[in-house]
């Protein structure tokens, strides 16, 4: 079985994979403080709730934007399940070029989602993930990362928003009966929801004409869904397109991984 994880500044997102089929996947939160104990204890628990035996993972790969949790991810790898993990980085063979001027600076998460797009869906794509930041990724019909965008994510966006204004408070994120919103929380929801949707459609839009194409627009990560709900650009969501994006580089990759463990 595959143990393929997610790192990135607010969430970590983890699956198990058997061959193709994502068994099981969770969603953590993401914190620097905690030791490779703390966490592989996190780990197996959940592997007992999912009837998941620690001891059948046979191989790790892991995507990270954060330098301290990828080594102590690196560390529980090779402490509790004996694995060399593969960790994603400008130089692993993921099969799709980088055109970026500096390839080394591209998140791993964005080209594993590159990875996993140009796979599944085919032709030229705008990805845009719903993470910390609200990233947007351009890939060519020919599997080339363009380069993209990065702008500020919805949830710090709403947390600096309640921090900086004190009579206003922190408000579930549901669909307003309005967009000219009748009281604090009817406003504050359509700035929000349709602030952000109206955000990827003006800068999809702007990529659009610039590139001179139609891409195909695919949303993922933890707000994928509601904010698509609002957004007219979007064709279709993955929330868990960076997950097969990994299981897809570790298959182009296992038969290395395979011999250098035997080495």
């Amino acid at each position: 079985m595959l143990f393929a994880i997610d790192c990135g500044n607010t969430h970590i997102v983890a699956g198990v994979y058997d061959e193709n089929t994502l068994v099981r996947y969770w969603r953590l939160g993401s914190d620097v403080k905690k030791t490779e104990d703390e966490y592989m204890a996190i780990f197996y628990e959940l592997f007992r709730d999912a009837q998941i035996k620690a001891e059948s993972i046979d191989a790790m790969i892991i995507a990270s934007v954060v330098p301290d949790i990828t080594f102590v991810m690196n560390k529980l790898a090779r402490k509790y399940l004996q694995l060399m993990p593969i960790i994603v980085d400008s130089r692993t063979d993921t099969g799709i070029s980088v055109a970026a001027s500096n390839p080394e600076q591209v998140g791993a998460d964005r080209i594993v989602n590159a990875v996993a797009a140009h796979r599944i869906y085919g032709g030229c794509l705008i990805i845009v993930d719903f993470g910390t930041a609200t990233t947007f990724d351009c890939i060519s019909e020919e599997g080339c990362y363009l380069g993209g965008a990065i702008a500020p994510g919805i949830e710090i966006s709403k947390r600096a928003l309640f921090e900086h204004a004190a009579k206003l408070a922190n408000i579930p994120l549901e669909r307003p009966e309005h967009v000219i919103g009748r009281n604090t929380t009817e406003s504050l929801q359509s700035g929000i929801l349709w602030g952000f949707a109206s955000q990827v459609d003006g800068i999809v839009a702007r990529m659009s004409e610039e590139w001179g194409q139609k891409p195909k627009v695919i949303a993922t990560g933890g707000l994928a869904r509601i904010i698509s709900a609002y957004s007219e650009s979007i064709d279709s969501v993955n929330p868990l397109l960076t997950l097969e994006g990994l299981r897809l580089i570790y298959e182009r990759n296992r038969m290395t991984v395979s011999a250098e463990r035997a080495f």
